[in-house]
């Protein structure tokens, strides 16, 4: 197979994005982000659907434009299929399956929580991919998983959430404290000046590989209003300590884990994936746990850690190679297994 140039689209939530790979080279990765969402505490989903249909046609031209090609320069286009909120995805499955069908070339369906985990195979100098086997571990807003990767498209979940994902968990007790939507990077840069040994949250016990987050929630929310009683300037006065405590427990949390993951397995490769792989302290624990030889850390280029179209493309690559094209394409789907497609 020759080089091919692939279109990618994502649009699974609240961002709108496009990016023009070649083979599995960025040459471009648009995003449009709605903003619209800070006044509501969360995701609207006809609000998010609505702007979708308003940015993806200058997205994607700009991807484009950003890659100096025409729509006629392109040998397929890759989009995702879900999961995300179907009015969302049902934007960039319509636009796609249209574009591809007047452009007469292959439309490839993409697995969202796939492409957070094959993110690491884009070519780019500053991140290196995972050697096959390895553990990926995704988490983002929507989802929190280990996953085994056998190879590009044999993956096998081995541990998920039972309830909140982490990224929920962030955005939830960062409402709690004030924050404005999405809380996780103010708690991240709050967390730098504060004390993570000041407050002590229980950790969840939740057996084999799975995670729990909505005990933590509840904790936080009991001690913070057990303090408001004795002190209605609590949160105020010790914002900082409270946002470090509350990701101390979080990263202990989820590399407890891990390394209860990479003994079960004996796979010692570890790559991150989604938006909260974003976390510093996230990356700072992992980068830790690789110094004292526990494990190999594989951490995505920021550019990659959040929802965006590159991993949509790269995907779209890899499944050329191996002949995965959609010859009857469903559209979208808001529920959707790791292993589906």
């Amino acid at each position: 197979m020759g080089d091919k140039i692939i279109l990618g689209i994502e649009s699974s939530c609240d961002d709108t994005s496009a990016a023009v790979f070649k083979n599995n080279i960025n040459l471009s990765n648009v995003i449009a982000s709605q903003k619209v969402h800070q006044a509501y505490g969360g995701v609207v989903p006809e609000l998010a659907s609505r702007a979708h249909q308003q940015n993806i046609v200058p997205v994607v031209h700009q991807a484009l434009k950003e890659a100096r090609l025409q729509l006629n320069d392109l040998d397929a286009i890759a989009y995702t299929k879900g999961p995300g909120l179907l009015g969302s995805l049902l934007v960039g499955a319509s636009f796609a399956k249209s574009l591809a069908y007047a452009l007469n070339i292959p439309l490839i369906e993409v697995n969202h929580m796939q492409a957070h985990i094959l993110a690491h195979f884009i070519d780019d100098e500053i991140q290196k991919a995972p050697d096959f086997p390895f553990l990926g571990v995704t988490i983002s807003g929507g989802h929190t998983q280990i996953v085994k990767v056998k190879h590009y498209f044999d993956m096998e979940v081995i541990g998920e959430t039972l309830d909140d994902a982490i990224g929920e968990a962030y955005d939830k007790c960062g409402k709690m404290l004030g924050l404005d939507y999405p809380a996780g990077p103010q708690i991240d840069q709050l967390a730098r000046l504060g004390n993570p040994h000041q407050f002590q949250f229980s950790k969840p016990k939740v057996s084999d590989l799975n995670f729990s987050f909505s005990g933590l929630k509840t904790a936080v929310l009991y001690f913070l209003q057990r303090e408001h009683q004795k002190n209605s300037a609590f949160i105020q006065e010790n914002l900082n300590d409270i946002c470090a405590s509350f990701q101390y427990t979080v990263v202990q949390i989820l590399m407890d884990k891990i390394f209860k993951a990479v003994k079960q397995t004996g796979i010692k490769n570890v790559a991150i994936g989604g938006g909260v792989s974003a976390n510093s302290a996230i990356r700072k624990a992992l980068l830790q746990a690789e110094e004292k030889g526990k494990i190999r850390a594989f951490i995505p280029k920021f550019e990659y850690c959040t929802d965006n179209a590159g991993m949509i493309a790269v995907v779209g690559y890899y499944s050329l190679l191996q002949n995965r094209k959609a010859n009857t394409p469903t559209g979208a789907k808001a529920r959707l297994h790791l292993n589906q497609l």
